[in-house]
C-alpha cells in the first residue's frame, strides 16, 4: 500500500471531499444517489460502518457498509483514480468486513455492474462470488 494510508470513521469535515470523489468515480448520479444525501442518510444509520482511507491528510478512497441483523452490504466503494491499484480499496473493504462481523453479520452482499469485469475481477480476488441472482429494486420518488 502507498505511504502511510489510514482507514477510519467518516467524519463531517470529509464531506466535501468525498462529495468530490464520489463525483469523479460516478459522475452521474440517479437521484437516490445524489452523494450529499447519501452522506446525511448514513449518517442517521450505523454511521460507525462509514470509513475513508485518507493519505497524508487527504481522503483518497470511502467505503460504506450496512446490516440490517440478516444481511450485510457494502456500498461506495470508491478510490481517487491516481491511488488506484495500490491496496487502498482492499483494505476498505475489509474494514467494512471488520465493522459487519463484529455486528454478528453472517453474510454480505454487494451489487455492480455485470458490465464492469475490473470490479467483477477486483471483488473475486478478495473471496467474493457471483451469484445467480436477479437485483430487483424499487424507487420512491
Amino acid at each position: 500500500m502507498v505511504g502511510n494510508v489510514q482507514i477510519r470513521p467518516y467524519q463531517e469535515s470529509d464531506e466535501r471531499t468525498v462529495i468530490e470523489l464520489w463525483n469523479e468515480a460516478s459522475p452521474a448520479h440517479a437521484p437516490h444517489n445524489d452523494p450529499a444525501t447519501a452522506i446525511r442518510k448514513k449518517l442517521e444509520m450505523q454511521r460507525e460502518l462509514f470509513f475513508v482511507a485518507e493519505m497524508d491528510g487527504v481522503v483518497v478512497g470511502t467505503a460504506m457498509g450496512g446490516y440490517d441483523g440478516h444481511r450485510g452490504w457494502i456500498y461506495t466503494v470508491a478510490v481517487n483514480s491516481q491511488f488506484r491499484r495500490q491496496g487502498i480499496g482492499s483494505a476498505l473493504i475489509r474494514r467494512v468486513e471488520e465493522g459487519l462481523s463484529n455486528l454478528g453479520c453472517l453474510k454480505v452482499n454487494l451489487q455492480i455492474f455485470s458490465s464492469n469485469a475490473e470490479v467483477v475481477a477486483f471483488y473475486e480476488k478478495l473471496g467474493y462470488s457471483v451469484e445467480e441472482r436477479i437485483s430487483m429494486g424499487k424507487r420512491f420518488y
